[in-house]
């Protein structure tokens, strides 16, 4: 993997902008309860069926972290660029483990992660570098390891403005070529339309891929 070219977690334009708005976005999508229910049943569903310690890469205030942790207790840790939900989540979430930093770089040894889940938490980065993180994901990840992440539809590479930070859409078939540079094969995908009243009104994509 080549090195992370960004700057250090403190002075990254994004997690400036969510440091910025941290409280604002946890009052309006830092809760289970405001998630979309069949979010929350594609998440559950993943959880259940994926071993080993799990990732949340890219945690924001932590709800879907403690949602992994779940009532058995699994083995799960958090990792943000943004130091205001880092520190919310470790107070609201004294149980659990965050991680300040990029998940460009995790902290965690090679092999050692069961499962990552990338819930709308790369929808920020540039595409050039978008194969690095794939890369990073499947590093940590055992053999057979499961990446689920969420996205949003819409013309590959695209950029659109978004509340806090430019982001970008894409497709599933988009991705698998980028997916299986890393080692991760595409095993199933989705995209749906949103329901009135949810935060976001562009369509939502979700895939996961496996460690070979």
């Amino acid at each position: 993997m080549s090195p992370d070219l960004r700057p250090p977690a403190g002075q990254d334009p994004v997690a400036r902008a969510y440091d910025e708005r941290a409280a604002e976005y946890r009052e309006v999508a830092g809760d289970l309860g405001l998630m979309d229910p069949r979010d929350r049943e594609l998440i559950r569903r993943w959880r259940e069926e994926t071993p080993g310690r799990l990732l949340d890469a890219g945690c924001g205030p932590g709800h879907w972290t403690a949602f992994l942790h779940g009532g058995e207790g699994r083995d799960v840790e958090g990792i943000d660029l943004s130091s205001a939900f880092i520190h919310g989540a470790r107070a609201q979430y004294p149980h659990l483990s965050f991680h300040h930093g990029s998940f460009r770089t995790l902290p965690q040894a090679s092999g050692t992660v069961g499962g990552v889940l990338a819930w709308y938490s790369v929808i920020h980065t540039p595409p050039a570098e978008l194969p690095d993180v794939f890369a990073e994901f499947a590093r940590v990840l055992a053999p057979g390891g499961s990446l689920l992440l969420g996205f949003f539809v819409g013309e590959p590479r695209v950029a659109f403005s978004h509340a806090v930070a430019p982001s970008f859409f894409w497709t599933a078939e988009a991705l698998s070529p980028l997916l299986a540079a890393a080692g991760l094969e595409l095993h199933w995908s989705e995209t749906r339309e949103r329901e009135p009243g949810e935060i976001s009104s562009r369509p939502h994509g979700a895939l996961r891929a496996l460690r070979s």
